[in-house]
């Protein structure tokens, strides 16, 4: 009875802190979020975000200026939620080790070299940015238009979920941690994005009203910016078509995307279809959340209906509602297939201690900030009530002057991206002996798969090009070999296909495309005959991984060896 007591008053005494009230006044509000909470609502925002870009990678950029049909979207599976090789995910853990290994002042230039060092693929603004960082060009400069044609792209946006879940309630943290990540490949409009979305991130930590959460989102960005207007205007056509997100939708697309106006630093240029810009793809988001209603399946078909980048914005609307919810308010199909030991691609990190390393920074966040963290009657953060101060309006087709920062030659000393390539190939002659891989592409993240269509240890590799491909080859002598055979298994991944062919000494002996209509299950299979070159002492082989239309042409390699 005493212990109900106390947690009764220990409440109270919460609440009236939320309103300011009680012996530390209005000028020093606490809101509290106990421990148990913060946690359930940080693990519902990763879940969130699994979900989304499972759910809608598929789709990605298949639908350009256009809805997809609502027949078109892939069904749910519950293995879908396993997304630790997709850069929307792991790209953003950079920053979440950059904050644990040096803390909430690292400089802007230990975040840029760390993000220089990086060994993933990437594209537009997170490309361009780390291309500058690794040729000098220190941060904030890496961002700027002067040297990013991209810097009003979506990339930032992708990846600022990391600084909402480990800022709760404390949205001026959330813009301060994008002052120094986002800056290393991002300006104006493209910057906002991702301090939109991480200060919708922080709200969601106590507020449950989504169009209260993408207001809060709203007051983190300057008001004259052309990605507050998209915000500003799609909250108005919300109300206005309140049963109709497609209408919403026909109103972004006349407005955003085909009004060259609001398309002034597009990289695609403003005729293009395609459309990566920041602002068109956060309106997209901000359809998912209001036409969503806070229902984590609807949020996450809507954004991805609205197309582009479609596996990119359901993830960022499906982490909100996620944290919103709570690992305990999301339904099971969405959650019953996690794979709690799967490490996230080129981290350190597993779910758990994912999870571990965003509560740590979240508590030194609380108290850097001016909270405290109370231990009775359970663990709860006393987070001070936050007021945004957005960050000073910018815009990319009129910067202001760079500040022509480099790095010096002991920081560029620390940046070492010589050895990716080598370790490609390295690890490509482990998994098949005798073997060279001659050039690879680097989209779809290429390297060994522990598993990957029921089979262990599957090596995917990409075109360079659609013009150039991915070529593999074998050089040795045959002549002791009565049949020598060429013995590969490939497949395509599920979205697309590919096109193998093969030469022997500049002939070409093979071509065929890898798909669903050549692959059984996934898989071909081939014996190829070498006997024409049986008893030659020098013969080379290649074997090619072809573009084929240029969408999802990774090739996954279970076997390729020479049989004498």
């Amino acid at each position: 009875m005493k212990r109900r007591l106390c947690v009764k008053a220990w409440r109270l005494w919460a609440a009236a802190t939320v309103c300011g009230l009680g012996t530390l006044g209005a000028a020093e509000a606490y809101r509290a979020l106990p421990l148990k909470t913060y946690r359930d609502k940080m693990v519902g925002g990763w879940l969130g975000q699994m979900a989304g870009v499972g759910w809608g990678g598929p789709t990605e950029f298949r639908w350009q200026g256009k809805i997809i049909p609502e027949e078109k979207l892939p069904k749910w599976k519950p293995e879908m939620i396993n997304q630790f090789h997709q850069d929307d995910i792991y790209v953003e853990m950079t920053f979440l080790r950059t904050l644990e290994l040096y803390g909430w002042d690292v400089s802007i230039r230990q975040a840029g070299i760390d993000f220089a060092n990086s060994r993933y693929p990437l594209w537009h603004a997170n490309n361009a940015g780390r291309e500058n960082l690794r040729a000098g060009i220190a941060p904030p400069d890496s961002g700027h238009p002067k040297f990013n044609r991209h810097a009003d792209d979506i990339d930032y946006q992708i990846e600022a979920d990391y600084a909402g879940l480990i800022c709760p309630g404390l949205p001026q943290a959330a813009i301060e941690l994008g002052e120094k990540f986002g800056r290393l490949m991002n300006y104006g409009d493209g910057l906002y994005g991702g301090q939109f979305i991480s200060g919708m991130y922080a709200a969601a930590f106590f507020e449950t009203n989504v169009e209260k959460v993408v207001r809060a989102g709203l007051a983190c960005i300057p008001h004259g910016s052309q990605y507050a207007e998209a915000v500003r205007d799609v909250l108005r056509w919300h109300r206005q078509y309140p049963e109709d997100w497609t209408r919403t939708w026909q109103e972004v697309e006349r407005k955003y995307h085909r009004n060259p106006a609001y398309r002034r630093f597009s990289c695609s240029g403003p005729d293009s279809d395609f459309d990566i810009d920041a602002k068109i793809n956060g309106a997209y988001v901000v359809i998912g959340l209001l036409y969503g209603g806070g229902d984590l399946e609807r949020t996450i078909k809507i954004a991805t209906r609205c197309g582009q980048d479609s596996d990119c914005n359901p993830s960022s609307a499906g982490g909100v509602v996620g944290t919103i919810l709570g690992r305990s308010g999301i339904p099971k199909r969405f959650v019953s297939a996690l794979d709690t030991n799967a490490v996230f691609s080129h981290t350190a990190y597993n779910f758990a201690k994912l999870t571990a390393v965003c509560e740590r920074l979240a508590r030194q966040a609380v108290l850097r900030y001016g909270g405290r963290v109370a231990s009775e009657p359970e663990e709860t953060f006393l987070i001070p009530a936050q007021r945004p101060k957005p960050s000073p309006l910018e815009q990319c087709w009129a910067p202001g002057p760079p500040l022509g920062v480099r790095y010096t030659p002991e920081e560029a000393a620390k940046i070492r991206v010589d050895s990716a390539a080598a370790q490609l190939r390295k690890a490509f002659s482990r998994r098949f002996p005798g073997w060279r891989l001659v050039r690879c592409g680097r989209s779809m993240d290429p390297g060994l798969r522990a598993k990957f269509r029921g089979r262990r240890n599957v090596f995917l590799t990409h075109p360079v090009s659609e013009q150039v491909p991915c070529v593999m080859a074998w050089a040795g002598s045959l002549a002791g070999a009565r049949r020598p055979v060429l013995r590969l298994v490939c497949a395509h991944d599920p979205r697309g296909d590919w096109e193998l062919a093969v030469r022997v000494n500049g002939k070409e002996i093979l071509r065929t495309p890898v798909g669903p209509d050549t692959a059984k299950e996934g898989w071909l299979e081939k014996a190829i005959d070498l006997s024409p070159w049986a008893g030659q002492d020098s013969v080379k082989i290649e074997v090619w991984n072809a573009a084929n239309g240029w969408r999802y042409e990774a090739a996954y390699w279970a076997e390729l060896r020479v049989a004498r």
